[in-house]
C-alpha cells in the first residue's frame, strides 16, 4: 500500500515514502541535488554511510549438520532409533550359539539404521537443493546504472549497488530501473514501463513527472515512480533516487517474505500428532510387556539369572516397538504424493512440494487472481458499432458482436444473431474501420509452433485489433492452404499493402489518441490519417489500470464510474471532441452536440453494467495538414494536426472469462470451496467479470461482498476478520492486502490457496497453505509457490483439488491399512508374552513385513480410483483427526484379529496340528521348564519348542492376511462385491509380487536361515488360508456398519452443508444376522476337525505317541 511505512535498511532510510505526492523540485531539494548536475563526491558518501549500499542482503541458509538434524526431530524416528542402537548393543554383548545366529541378531539394526540414514539423505538432498525465493529476487537487480554526478563528464556508468538516495539516474529503453526513482524529466513522447513483476498485469504504464495527491495511492497508480526491477518497454527519463535496497518496493517484498515462516501442512501436522500418540502408547505397552513378565525373570531357560531374564523381555519389549512402528510409512507416503503429482503434471498442474499434494484436498478458500486465471489475458474484440443513419439531431447505430476469445485468428461477425460477410459491401463503413484498426497497429501475432496456440507481439490492446481485422477479412481474401503462421497476419497485410505509412503520431497524455499519415500504395495525393483513441476518456476506465487511452479524470473516477460519467459527459483531449462528421453510408455527416452525445452514451453503455468492455473510438482525417507544415519533435503540438476527424465507429474489447471457468467454480461450489477474486484492476470491471463466471448473481447484490483495497483498509479489524468471512471479490489490491487477506482467512479455520504470478505476489504466496504460482510468471512467484499451473488456468486449480481429496482418501486406506497390519504385530507379540509361548515372530521378520510385503500392497493402494462423488462433499477440516474414534475401532478389531491368528497359527501347529507334536496347553505355555520339569514333559524332545515351523506358520498367516487386508482397503466403505479388486490392477500385481517374495525367503535356504524360517507342507499352507481368509468377512461387517450407521450421507449444498444424514437400509437386521451367521459358520467349519485335538490339549501331557512327531525338512515337501 502507499501508506505502508518503510522498512529500515542496514544504514537508515531516505524517508521518502511520500515521494510520489511532491513535485520533482521539491523531491530533488530535500536531497540537496541539482536535476541538472547530480550529486557531489562528498555527498555520496555522506548518503552511504547513511542509508547503506543498494543491494538486497543474501538469504542466511542453514548448515548441513542443522539439516541432519532436523530429519531426526521426529518421535517416531527417535524411538526407533533407540530400538536400533539397543539392539545392537545387545547384539554385540550378547553370546551366540554360531555365526549365523551372530549375523541374524545385526541384521535387525543393520536395517533400521539403513532405513533412517536414507530418509534423512533424502530430506537433506531436498532442502539443499530446494530453490529459494528470496534469493531468486537477485535476478531482478541490475547489475549497472546510468548515474550524473557532479564533477564528472556527463552520464557515467557505475555498478547499481553503489547508487545512493539523491543519486539522478537516466533511464532509456531496454533499460532495468537500478533502484526506486522519482520521475524528474521525460526526454521521449512518452516512456512506458513494464511492471509486470511488481503488479501482475502484462500491460505496460505511461508515466509522467505530475505529482499524484493521494497519499494513499497504490503502486499501480504511482504514474511519477519508477521502481527497482522494473523494466523500460519505451521512451528515455531521468529520476531521482529516493529508495534502495530493503527500502525500494521490491526490498519490502524481501523483507516480508524473509519474516513469514512455513507451516507445516495439515498431514504433517497429523502425522506428528499420530507420532506422538503412537510414540506415548508404544512406551506404555513396552513397558508393560516387560512388567508382567518380571516372574518369568529368573526362569531356569535364562540359568536362573534375573539379569539375563531381563535383557531377554526388554529385548521382547524392543521388538514390541519395531513392530508397532510403520518403518515403511513415510516411504509409502512420499511414493503415493509423487504418483499424485504425476497425474497432476499430466493436467498441467506442476507441483514443486510433494506435501501440498495432499494439502490440495482440504482447500477450503481459492483466492484467484483475475487477468489470466479466470479470464485469458488475451484482449479481444467482442462488440462494435457503425452509425446508420443520422436524421437530423438523432442518430441509429449498427451494432455488431464478434465470436472468439483469444488471440487465434478465426471468429464471426454476426449483426443481430445474423452471421454476417463483412467482405460483400452490405456495410461499408466495416472496411474503413478494419483498415484504421490495421493501419494504427504494431503489433502482430505470431504463431507458437510448440505450444500449437496464437501469441501476441507487442501491446495487447493492438493486438486485439489485429484479431479483429483477420475475422472481418473485409477484402475477401484466400486463406486456403496457408500454414497457421501466415494465417495469423494475412489479412492485415493485404491491408498494410494498400496503404503506405510515412509517420506516426505516438499516444500523449493531452489528447488521449494516436494517428498515422498514410497515402496510397497506388500512389495519388489522396492522403489521409487514421486516428484511434479514448473515445471521450471514459469507457477505458473499465480496463486494467489507467493506461493508454484513459484520461486523468476518469482514472480518478474509477469505482464511481457511471453517475460521474453521466456528468462530465466527454472530455476536452479525447477523440470525440476533435470529431466533426459522421461516417454513415461513404458518406460525411456533420457531427452535432447532441449527436455526439448520443455516441458518448452508447460507449457508456459499452462501458458499463455487465460488459464493461474498453472501448476505443475510431476515426479518419481525410484532408490532413501538410506533413511539412508539422513539428513532429514537438508532441504538444500532436493535437493541432489531429483535428476535423470523421467518426467512423467504436470497438469494444475485454479480456474475456476462460470457457472453462464458468463450470469449475460451479464444480467449487458444489464441493464447499468458496472462490475469492483478487485483482488489481477497479471494483466495477471486476464485478462485472464475477457475473459473467457464476461468482456473483446475475441480480445478486455485492454489498459487503466486493471491497476496493482502500474500503478494505478503512475498517476496523473486526470488520475485515468478518469481510472476509462473506467476501467474493477484492479489487485494487497491493501485495500487503494479499497477506492480511491470508492471515484473516487461517484465523477462521481456512484452508487457502493463493494464486499469483508477480514478484509482489510472492509473500502471499508463501503465507498460504498453497501457494500457486502462474507458469508464466515470474521466478520468485514460482519459487515461493507450492505449485506452478503450466496453463495459466483457473480449472487446473479445481482439478488439482480434485485429485488432492482423491490422495487423501487412498492415504487414509494405506494408513489403516498399514496401521491395522502394525497393531496385529502388537497383538502377536503381546499376546506371546502373556501367554508364556515361544517367540512367534522375530524383529527381522517383522521388518521384512513392515518394509517389503507391506510396503508393495500399501503403495500401490494409491492407484485406487477416486470415489464418484469426491467433489460432492465439503472440505474436510484441517482438524479433523487422522483417525476417528471409529477408525480408531477398526484398527483394533482388524488389527486384534490379524495378531489373534498370527499367534493362532503358531499354537495350532504345536497343538493341533497332525504332524506336529500335539502337546498340551500347559507344556506349551510352561516350555521353558521343559528340562526341569520331567513329569510333565515326560518323554518330550525340549528342541521341539526351536523348530521354525511355528514361526513360519505365523510368518506366513502374517503375510497371507494382510494382502487379504489390502484387498479389503481398495474402499474405505464399499464392499468387494461393489468394488471389485480388479478395478486396481496394481494392487493385484503388488499382493503377487509380495507373496513371490515371501515364497523366495521361505524356500531359499540362506534366506529361510536368516529369517529363521522353513518351508511349509501343502496342508499347512492350506490351514494358512483358512486362518487368514476371515479378516474379508470381518471387514465387510465393519464396512457394511460404517455405511449404515457411521458416516451416513454428506449433502453439500451451494447455499452451505447440511448435518450428516443417517441412511435407513431396509432389512439391516436380517443383513447384520446374516452376516453374523456367514462368520459363525466359518469359524464352527475350521474348528470342527481340531475339536477332539482341542480338547486333549487343555490337559498337561502332551499326546499318547510322541515319538511319531519328527522336525520337518525340505524333503517333506
Amino acid at each position: 500500500m502507499g501508506n505502508t511505512p518503510r522498512l529500515k535498511s542496514v544504514k537508515g532510510e531516505a524517508d521518502m515514502e511520500d515521494a510520489h505526492t511532491k513535485s520533482a523540485v521539491e523531491v530533488l531539494q530535500y536531497f540537496g541535488v541539482n536535476g541538472d548536475v547530480g550529486l557531489t563526491e562528498k555527498q555520496v558518501l555522506q548518503n552511504r554511510e547513511k542509508y547503506g549500499s543498494n543491494e538486497l542482503p543474501a538469504e542466511e541458509g542453514k548448515k548441513l549438520w542443522e539439516l541432519i538434524l532436523e530429519q531426526f526431530d521426529d518421535l517416531l524416528v527417535k524411538i526407533l532409533l533407540l530400538a536400533a542402537i539397543i539392539s545392537f548393543v545387545l547384539a554385540l554383548f550378547e553370546e551366540h550359539d554360531d555365526q549365523t545366529s551372530a549375523v541374524t541378531a545385526f541384521v535387525e539394526p543393520f536395517v533400521i539404521l539403513l532405513i533412517l540414514i536414507a530418509n534423512a539423505t533424502v530430506g537433506v538432498w531436498q532442502e539443499r537443493n530446494a530453490e529459494s525465493a528470496i534469493e531468486a529476487l537477485k535476478e531482478y537487480e541490475p547489475e549497472m546504472a546510468k548515474v550524473l554526478r557532479e564533477g564528472k563528464h556527463g552520464i557515467q556508468m557505475i555498478r547499481a549497488n553503489e547508487l545512493v538516495p539523491g543519486d539522478i539516474v537516466e533511464v532509456s529503453v531496454g533499460d532495468k530501473i537500478p533502484a526506486d526513482l522519482r520521475l524528474t524529466k521525460i526526454y521521449s513522447t512518452t516512456l512506458r514501463i513494464d511492471q509486470s513483476i511488481l503488479t501482475g498485469e502484462s500491460v505496460s504504464v505511461i508515466k509522467h513527472t505530475d505529482s499524484v495527491p493521494d497519499p494513499r495511492a497504490v503502486n499501480q497508480d504511482k504514474k511519477n515512480c519508477l521502481f527497482s526491477g522494473t523494466n523500460v518497454a519505451a521512451g528515455k527519463a531521468r529520476g531521482v533516487v529516493f529508495g534502495i535496497g530493503l527500502n525500494t518496493e521490491i526490498g519490502k517484498i524481501r523483507t516480508e517474505m524473509a519474516e513469514t515462516e512455513t507451516d507445516r501442512t495439515p498431514l504433517q501436522q497429523k502425522l506428528d500428532e499420530f507420532g506422538e500418540q503412537l510414540s506415548k502408547v508404544i512406551s506404555i505397552i513396552c513397558v508393560a510387556v516387560w512388567a508382567i513378565n518380571i516372574g518369568h525373570f529368573n526362569d531356569p531357560a535364562h540359568g536362573g539369572s534375573w539379569i539375563k531374564g531381563a535383557i531377554y523381555y526388554f529385548k521382547i519389549a524392543v521388538a514390541l516397538a519395531v513392530a508397532a512402528i510403520p518403518e515403511g510409512l513415510p516411504a509409502v507416503i512420499t511414493t503415493c504424493l509423487a504418483l499424485g503429482t504425476r497425474r497432476m503434471a499430466k493436467k498441467n498442474a506442476i507441483v514443486r512440494s510433494l506435501p501440498s499434494v495432499e494439502t490440495l484436498g482440504c482447500t477450503s478458500v481459492i483466492c484467484s487472481d483475475k487477468t489470466g486465471t479466470l479470464t485469458t489475458n488475451q484482449m479481444s474484440v467482442s462488440k462494435m458499432f457503425i452509425a446508420s443513419k443520422v436524421t437530423g439531431d438523432d442518430i441509429d447505430f449498427l451494432e455488431f458482436t464478434v465470436s472468439g476469445s483469444t488471440y487465434e485468428p478465426s471468429g464471426q461477425v454476426s449483426h443481430h444473431g445474423r452471421q454476417i460477410n463483412c467482405a460483400s459491401g452490405e456495410f461499408e463503413a466495416l472496411t474503413e474501420l478494419a483498415t484504421i484498426c490495421a493501419m494504427c497497429n504494431d503489433s502482430a501475432i505470431d504463431y507458437n509452433e510448440t505450444k500449437h496456440v496464437y501469441e501476441k507481439v507487442g501491446e495487447a490492446t493492438e493486438t486485439a485489433l489485429v484479431v479483429l481485422c483477420e475475422k472481418m477479412n473485409v477484402y475477401g481474401t484466400s486463406k486456403t492452404g496457408l500454414s497457421p503462421r501466415d494465417l495469423g497476419n494475412v489479412c492485415n497485410r493485404v491491408i498494410q499493402q494498400k496503404w503506405k505509412k510515412e509517420f506516426t503520431l505516438e499516444f500523449s497524455r493531452d489528447r488521449k489518441s494516436m494517428s498515422v499519415f498514410c497515402i496510397p500504395s497506388s500512389g495519388g495525393s489522396n492522403a489521409k490519417m487514421f486516428v484511434k483513441g479514448a473515445p471521450e476518456g471514459v469507457p477505458d476506465c473499465v480496463y486494467v489500470q489507467p493506461t493508454y487511452y484513459m484520461s486523468d479524470t476518469a482514472a480518478n473516477m474509477l469505482d464511481n464510474r457511471e453517475e460521474n460519467f453521466r456528468s462530465i459527459k466527454y472530455q476536452k483531449g479525447c477523440v470525440l471532441n476533435r470529431c466533426t462528421h459522421v461516417r454513415v453510408n461513404g458518406q460525411r455527416i456533420p457531427l452535432t452536440q447532441k449527436i455526439t452525445q448520443k455516441i458518448v452514451d452508447q460507449c457508456i453503455q459499452y462501458g458499463t453494467g455487465r460488459d464493461t468492455l474498453r472501448c476505443l473510438a475510431l476515426g479518419t482525417i481525410d484532408n490532413p495538414s501538410d506533413p511539412r507544415t508539422m513539428n513532429l519533435e514537438d508532441s504538444s503540438q500532436f493535437v493541432l494536426y489531429e483535428k476535423d476527424i470523421t467518426f467512423v465507429g467504436v470497438v469494444g474489447m475485454l479480456d474475456p472469462p476462460r470457457a472453462e471457468v464458468i463450470p469449475s467454480i460451479k464444480e467449487c461450489r458444489m464441493a464447499g470451496i468458496r472462490v475469492i477474486m483478487i485483482t488489481g484492476d477497479n471494483k466495477n470491471t471486476a464485478e462485472a467479470i464475477g457475473r459473467r463466471i457464476g461468482l456473483f448473481g446475475e441480480d445478486e447484490d455485492s454489498t459487503g461482498k466486493a471491497f476496493t483495497g482502500r474500503e478494505f483498509d478503512d475498517l476496523p479489524p473486526e470488520q475485515q476478520s468478518d469481510a472476509c468471512r462473506r467476501a467474493k471479490l477484492f479489487a485494487r489490491v497491493e501485495p500487503a492486502h494479499k497477506s492480511k487477506i491470508v492471515e484473516f482467512l487461517q484465523s477462521h479455520g481456512e484452508i487457502t490457496a493463493m494464486t499469483g504470478d508477480g514478484v509482489n505476489d510472492a509473500p502471499a504466496l508463501k503465507k498460504s497453505e498453497i501457494g500457486i504460482a502462474m507458469g508464466s510468471g515470474t521466478a520468485v512467484a514460482k519459487t515461493a509457490s507450492e505449485m506452478v499451473l503450466a496453463d495459466d488456468n483457473f480449472a487446473t486449480i479445481v482439478a488439482a483439488v480434485e485429485e488432492g481429496r482423491a490422495i487423501y482418501n487412498n492415504m487414509k486406506q494405506f494408513i489403516r491399512y498399514l496401521i491395522s497390519s502394525n497393531i496385529g504385530e502388537v497383538v502377536s507379540i503381546f499376546l506371546v508374552a502373556a501367554l508364556g509361548i515361544p517367540e512367534a515372530l522375530i524383529p527381522v521378520q517383522l521388518l521384512w513385513v513392515n518394509l517389503v510385503t507391506d510396503g508393495l500392497p500399501a503403495t500401490a493402494l494409491g492407484f485406487n480410483p477416486p470415489d464418484l462423488d469426491i467433489m460432492d462433499r465439503p472440505p474436510r477440516s484441517a482438524g479433523e483427526s487422522l483417525i476417528s474414534k471409529w477408525l480408531f475401532f477398526r484398527y483394533m478389531a482388524v488389527g486384534s484379529y490379524v495378531g489373534l491368528a498370527t499367534v493362532g497359527a503358531a499354537m495350532w501347529w504345536f497343538l493341533l496340528y497332525e504332524d506336529g507334536p500335539q502337546i498340551s496347553y500347559y507344556q506349551l505355555t510352561h516350555w521353558m521348564r521343559c528340562e526341569i520339569e520331567p513329569e510333565n514333559f515326560a518323554d518330550l524332545d525340549c528342541t521341539v519348542f526351536e523348530d521354525a515351523h511355528p514361526n513360519a506358520m505365523a510368518l506366513s498367516v502374517l503375510v497371507t492376511i494382510e494382502m487379504f487386508n489390502a484387498l479389503n482397503s481398495l474402499s474405505e466403505n464399499q464392499s468387494l462385491l461393489v468394488m471389485p479388486p480388479w478395478k486396481n490392477i496394481w494392487l493385484m500385481s503388488s499382493i503377487a509380487l509380495s507373496l513371490s517374495l515371501h515364497f523366495v525367503i521361505l524356500y531359499v535356504e540362506i534366506l529361510a536361515t536368516i529369517f529363521q524360517i522353513t518351508p511349509l507342507t501343502l496342508v499347512e499352507w492350506f490351514a494358512v488360508l483358512k486362518i487368514s481368509f476371515p479378516v474379508i468377512l470381518l471387514d465387510e461387517v465393519l464396512k457394511f456398519i460404517a455405511r449404515n450407521y457411521i458416516d451416513g450421507e454428506v449433502v453439500c449444498r451451494s447455499s452451505g452443508y447440511e448435518k450428516p444424514i443417517k441412511k435407513r437400509v431396509s432389512r439391516t437386521l436380517l443383513t447384520i444376522v446374516m452376516l453374523t451367521s456367514l462368520c459363525v459358520g466359518y469359524f464352527y467349519w475350521l474348528a470342527k476337525p481340531y475339536w477332539p485335538h482341542l480338547m486333549h490339549a487343555i490337559g498337561k501331557n502332551q499326546r499318547s505317541n510322541p515319538n511319531s512327531f519328527h522336525l520337518h525338512s525340505h524333503d517333506d515337501l
